[in-house]
């Protein structure tokens, strides 16, 4: 088992609103693991910023977050991405809008894991995907 962080999360710790303790308190001693998808949200935020002491910030911790386990994006994400996305154009609920959402659900489904967020409404209708719900 295991736990894939989503990128809100991260951006709260960075931000001081969550502590390493209280991700802790759901995770206990199951492994822990960011997705690419998220370094390259949080790389993207850090570049379009036009303050250089909060581009700064985020580009110090970009590269703290890059030494975290990383969960890979492989072939097998691919076709479990496919799917995913194939299920959600028939309900109506497409992917258009949530690509990176719907990479990082792929990756847990991939490896069993659960996702833990902030954003329930992005991922409730994904087939397969465990969450953990952190309330702001």
């Amino acid at each position: 088992m295991g736990y894939l962080i989503d990128t809100c999360i991260w951006v709260d710790v960075e931000q001081g609103a969550l502590a390493a303790a209280d991700i802790a308190v759901y995770t206990k001693n199951e492994p822990v693991f960011i997705s690419p998808v998220t370094l390259a949200e949080l790389k993207f935020g850090a570049e379009i910023t036009k303050q250089p002491d909060l581009k700064q910030k985020r580009l110090s911790a970009v590269s703290r977050l890059i030494h975290k386990p990383i969960l890979r994006i492989d072939e097998m994400t691919g076709i479990i991405f496919g799917t995913l996305s194939a299920e959600l154009k028939k309900t109506g609920r497409g992917h258009e809008f949530r690509i990176q959402d719907l990479w990082i659900a792929s990756q847990c489904v991939q490896h069993g894991i659960k996702l833990m967020t902030h954003n329930l409404k992005d991922f409730k209708d994904i087939p397969g995907l465990e969450m953990v719900i952190i309330r702001k």
